[in-house]
């Protein structure tokens, strides 16, 4: 299946780095996370992908540039930003990359919209939105999506953020807090499943989980898959230093190519 990638935000929340570079190219061991997560794909067998561009997309171009030697189809026409690289003997067997340029300031629905064309053969594809690492096992969370036989899944997890949920009173007494991952909450991961008819449901001057997904849910058509393993999102600088002390001490779980199968946790 054919994965999207949606690289085209400000990531107006690492200030320490949007000023520059576009949070998926932002380095976790080396390696921007982009590459982290194309790699996990690549391991299940997903090795064509389209990535959604906007803001410096210029980053993202010319990295895949220069994995690729240099070498990309030209632009498909005059106005529209469309490359194509092939990574001969890559990580994992050959990758396939497409780049769009989707806007500078189009919300995910829109950017989505915007790669349609891309995607006319395909029943089924993933998407993603750049910027966390799972081990989330994907043969069963694909399976698990098509046997539901509806129109979007996404990865349900627990929160990783360090804020604390309240419960309180009717007159404001304080009678629990606690973390927010030992809650019960659960929030969306990034990690979608979607049929074709997904388009059916996209408006324009929309993003992807607002008002498209509540006409999913009011037609049944939207499937929560709960992943109790590892999910972590970089949002912040702090976020992205944790993935950095992570790499250091060794403790990559993301890397599921290293890790033997059936090692993540999980459960519809």
């Amino acid at each position: 299946m054919k994965v999207v990638l949606f690289c085209g935000g400000l990531g107006t929340r690492l200030r320490e780095y949007s000023n520059t570079m576009p949070k998926p190219m932002i380095a976790i061991g080396g390696q921007p996370i982009l590459r982290h997560l194309m790699k996990y794909y690549a391991h299940f067998g997903h090795r064509e992908f389209i990535l959604c561009l906007g803001y410096r997309g210029d980053v993202i171009e010319r990295h895949f540039v220069e994995s690729a030697g240099g070498s990309a189809t030209p632009p498909a026409a005059r106005g529209v930003r469309h490359r194509t690289f092939s990574f001969p003997g890559g990580e994992r067997g050959d990758w396939r990359v497409t780049l769009v340029d989707t806007g500078l300031d189009a919300k995910v629905g829109e950017r989505l919209k915007s790669v349609e064309p891309y995607l006319e053969d395909d029943a089924v594809f993933l998407a993603n939105y750049s910027d966390a690492l799972s081990d989330l096992p994907l043969p069963q969370y694909v399976e698990h999506f098509r046997r539901q036989e509806a129109v979007a899944s996404f990865a349900c997890v627990r929160p990783s953020q360090t804020f604390h949920t309240v419960s309180l009173s009717d007159g404001g007494r304080v009678r629990e807090i606690r973390p927010a991952s030992e809650s019960g909450l659960w929030i969306n991961g990034g990690f979608f499943a979607f049929r074709r008819e997904i388009f059916d449901y996209l408006r324009a001057g929309e993003d992807l989980v607002d008002e498209p997904f509540r006409r999913l849910i009011a037609r049944d058509q939207l499937i929560g898959y709960r992943h109790d393993g590892f999910w972590a999102c970089m949002d912040t600088l702090k976020d992205k230093q944790a993935f950095d002390d992570m790499v250091a001490r060794g403790e990559v779980p993301w890397e599921v190519w290293r890790s033997a199968p059936g090692s993540a946790a999980s459960h519809a």
